[in-house]
């Protein structure tokens, strides 16, 4: 057996070599007239026979091993190996499969180097990662071995490569391994296998036994198995066109089917092999029902609708796989389970979903402090199915230097479909910041086509509305607080083109968002915003990524100054222009030289990904300013630099980034960090 396939061999040279090799009791006459015994008495009367002449051919001994050519003469082989360190003459091997020299061991402990000889055009990339990985010799070249150690892992290697190269259709190679003195310039012996591996074996045929019975489907799915009559024996293509003929099947409305080991019988004299692959399809389905065995969490029909099936669609593995995905994902169940069942009916088959709760409360809490944020502490707790099915519950509350939050948001996952979420949020919050001053009630819903870590999708988009009143005070209203009602329609849609949601490393990004609002407060007036962003990643090399960041904003139809100051653009801090404080860029007014935020906003990014395993750094770029006008001032960029620190974890990127100010302004910062989950962008 190698790699998975079953080979008998299978002889001839007699004209019943084959069936006498499968039943030894028929060893009767055609072939038997070179029996040495004598012939048995015959009646006097009879005449006696004249004596059968010699044909000329010998009986075969069924007992012997197969024989190749002997390995042609090495010229090395009559050199003697200087004795003077602990090394004599290397005889080569009476039978080429032991290819084991014999070495007198002096006990010196030397490094060595192994060489391959002879493999051109049949050790690829996978015939060397196996050789690595399952080689004695490999794994102990970096340690030092006395000569005996040596001459075992040359006998062991030897062994190995017979048993790689007949998993590539080589039956017959014959391998010597041998040990030579340092060359030159160097202290490691050379240990070096010459290989002539002979003749590659082919099939004479191939049989996909039991696949007629997928009757109209045979001909697609005999196009899955790619191994023909002609090709070599060769078992990864062969265990690689088993494995494709499976899933063919299970994609294919056969989700019974079974796929035997495959058997090769292996003609030395010819040279060739014989495939056989058992196939049994198990019928044609559909599917059928959905039962489930716990409906607390949620009901047969609400996974129908995140399925990415009907009823009376063809059966197909990866559905029931993301179906799966798609369960685990609600984050409602620690275990999940889905089994195919007979209908009882011939047509269709039943998935039977077995689910275990996970714990649906959990309580959170967070302390920390922030440059320009001061102290703050946040709290929560979280039912993530008090409305089934998939009704989310949380209430917040946030007590720090700076804001006072207290909310209720409702969250419903897969909403009518597969990815919709449904939002609902209430919050009452108290902020003060250098830029203002505001005590905020606000009321809002969306519906979102929503992105994850396990179903990144290429478009996502979010339709909303915010109802909110407002007491704010900031620079333009000389400290008195003036009471805004705002009522506003979000809209945002984003293309995702990148490989990765949280360490994204090429393709790129594309968003747009678009608010209009309606603002009361001494008289009604309205104003859109508008904010565009991209980010682009390129590969350079096998260990850095170059990623640019640009995000331009602006806010139209009115001024500045009437627009309440918590809905103006902001820029500065860690995820905006790092070196700087949050919320810090832009024009500055007052006594205090206070922030007043703008109508425009211009940020660009620039980044150097550098990884070394799980860790990497990240030198960094930024620019951003803010505007009063319409459009931003590129003139005016402030800009800040950096270093950052990554470590990839399974569940993404930790980042810690250290900038400073290029050109700041009075007031600002020497040195800023930052520490989040994920890249900056």
């Amino acid at each position: 057996m190698t790699n998975g396939l079953r080979t008998r061999r299978r002889h001839s040279g007699c004209p019943h070599a084959a069936r006498l090799a499968l039943a030894p009791l028929l060893l009767v006459a055609p072939c038997a007239v070179h029996a040495q015994s004598a012939p048995p008495p015959v009646q006097e009367e009879a005449p006696a026979l004249d004596p059968m002449p010699d044909i000329g051919i010998d009986w075969p001994d069924m007992g012997q091993p197969d024989t190749v050519e002997p390995l042609p003469a090495d010229p090395r082989a009559d050199a003697a190996v200087p004795e003077g360190d602990a090394m004599v003459e290397a005889p080569e091997a009476e039978d080429a499969a032991e290819q084991n020299p014999v070495f007198t061991d002096a006990g010196e402990e030397r490094r060595y180097k192994v060489l391959l000889s002879g493999l051109d055009g049949i050790a690829d990339e996978q015939f060397d990662m196996r050789f690595k990985e399952l080689s004695t010799l490999s794994q102990g070249e970096r340690r030092r071995a006395n000569l005996a150690q040596i001459n075992r892992r040359v006998k062991e290697d030897g062994e190995l490569l017979d048993q790689l190269l007949r998993a590539k259709g080589y039956y017959a190679a014959r391998i010597r391994g041998s040990v030579s003195p340092p060359p030159a310039g160097t202290d490691r012996l050379q240990v070096r296998f010459d290989v002539v591996p002979g003749t590659q074996y082919l099939l004479s045929s191939v049989d996909l036994v039991g696949l007629a019975e997928t009757g109209p489907r045979e001909p697609r799915l005999r196009e899955a198995f790619p191994v023909k009559a002609g090709d070599p024996v060769d078992a990864d293509r062969i265990l690689a066109g088993r494995d494709s003929l499976s899933t063919a099947l299970a994609e294919s409305g056969f989700p019974f089917a079974k796929v035997d080991e495959p058997e090769v019988r292996i003609d030395h004299e010819e040279r060739k092999g014989e495939l056989d692959i058992v196939v049994t399809p198990g019928g044609y389905r559909t599917f059928g029902n959905i039962i489930l065995n716990d409906n607390t969490l949620f009901k047969a029909p609400h996974l129908y609708e995140i399925a990415r099936f009907d009823r009376d669609d063809i059966y197909m593995a990866s559905d029931v796989e993301d179906l799966r995905r798609a369960i685990v994902a609600t984050g409602l169940v620690s275990t999940v389970t889905l089994t195919p069942k007979e209908a009882g009916d011939g047509e269709h088959v039943d998935l039977d979903v077995q689910v275990r709760p996970a714990p649906l409360r959990t309580v959170a809490g967070e302390l920390g402090y922030g440059t320009g944020e001061g102290y703050r502490a946040e709290v929560s707790w979280q039912h993530r199915n008090l409305f089934p099915p998939e009704g989310a519950v949380t209430l917040r509350g946030v007590v720090g230097t700076q804001e006072q939050t207290a909310s209720v948001l409702y969250r419903r996952n897969n909403f009518h479909r597969r990815d919709n979420v449904l939002t609902g949020l209430l919050s009452v919050s108290n902020i003060k910041r250098d830029a203002y001053d505001a005590r905020t009630i606000t009321v809002a819903g969306g519906l979102e086509r929503q992105t994850n870590i396990l179903f990144q999708k290429k478009w996502v988009w979010r339709i909303g509305a915010e109802i909110i009143a407002s007491d704010e005070a900031d620079f333009f209203s000389g400290g008195d607080r003036r009471t805004f009602f705002i009522g506003a329609v979000p809209l945002s849609l984003t293309y995702d083109g990148s490989d990765d949601l949280l360490n994204p490393t090429k393709g790129f990004r594309l968003g747009g968002r678009f608010s209009p609002e309606l603002s009361f407060q001494s008289g009604t007036f309205g104003y859109a915003r508008v904010q565009l962003d991209g980010s682009a990643y390129q590969p350079v090399g096998e260990r850095v990524v170059l990623a640019a960041r640009t995000r331009l904003g602006t806010i139209l139809g009115s001024t500045v100054d009437r627009i309440a100051p918590s809905r103006r653009f902001y820029a500065g801090g860690g995820a905006s222009v790092r070196g700087y404080g949050y919320q810090k860029i832009g024009p500055r007014y007052g006594p205090d030289d206070d922030p007043v935020g703008g109508k425009s906003l211009a940020e660009f990014s620039l980044e150097a990904r550098v990884r070394f395993g799980n860790f990497g750094v990240v030198p960094f770029i930024d620019a951003g300013n803010i505007s009063t006008s319409f459009v931003p001032r590129f003139r005016d960029l402030r800009i800040g630099a950096g270093m950052g620190v990554r470590y990839y974890s399974s569940f993404g990127p930790i980042r810690v980034d250290v900038g400073t100010p290029i050109n700041p302004q009075s007031g600002d910062p020497k040195i800023a960090v930052y520490v989040s989950l994920g890249q900056a962008f």
